[in-house]
């Protein structure tokens, strides 16, 4: 079984990796879009429509939006199963909770520096760079850290609908074939990946902060 825990593994990291790094990509940027229009009086409909998309995603249980998706994870990926499908799902269920937890750490800046930056002139490309991305680096990491362990987690709940991955290993195992010691050693893995994700994201986000 050694063997199958290892590719169990590395298709976990896989996921986890690619789907974590996807959307941080696209979450950042959403949440600057979702603080930028609650900011705006002008643009505040529109706020109103994207933040419901986002509430609506984030209030769907990972496994059923990955039925949800299959029709869109077929014409997308070419396949509803294994890993890169999986990606897919992870990656459309994280980017509105990255978003949101992006938007949080913005709103957290005290007002007094974005009065400051106002007074300054700063447009908005400048007071996104300058300003919101810089300030709430240190929490940034935190979302993100919290972001990969969450994807750990539905990383494992993708293994029931054929993703791969120790989740997969699981069921197939230990669910199908009662080998228990197998479950063991999936949940062993995954806590430990779990671990070092906070770990590495706490040293990293403290280190920021100073």
């Amino acid at each position: 079984m050694a063997g199958e825990i290892l590719k169990a593994t590395l298709e976990t990291l896989y996921m986890v990796i690619v789907s974590g790094l996807l959307a941080t990509l696209f979450g950042i940027p959403l949440g600057v879009c979702l603080y930028l229009l609650s900011k705006s009086v002008k643009f505040r409909n529109l706020y109103i429509v994207l933040d419901l998309i986002v509430n609506v995603f984030r209030s769907i249980p990972f496994i059923i939006l990955v039925l949800l998706l299959i029709p869109v994870t077929k014409n997308v990926m070419g396949t509803i199963i294994g890993p890169n499908a999986a990606i897919f799902n992870l990656t459309i269920a994280a980017i509105p909770f990255m978003g949101r937890l992006s938007e949080n750490s913005f709103n957290g800046i005290p007002r007094g520096i974005i009065d400051s930056s106002d007074s300054m002139g700063l447009n908005r490309s400048q007071l996104i760079l300058r300003v919101l991305i810089p300030e709430t680096l240190p929490e940034q990491i935190g979302n993100v850290t919290v972001l990969l362990i969450n994807l750990v987690t539905y990383t494992a709940i993708a293994g029931a609908v054929g993703a791969g991955g120790l989740g997969q290993l699981a069921i197939n195992y230990g669910y199908y074939r009662f080998q228990w010691d197998v479950v063991l050693y999936a949940v062993i893995v995954l806590v430990s990946i779990s671990q070092v994700l906070q770990f590495t994201g706490g040293r990293l986000s403290r280190f920021f902060r100073r």
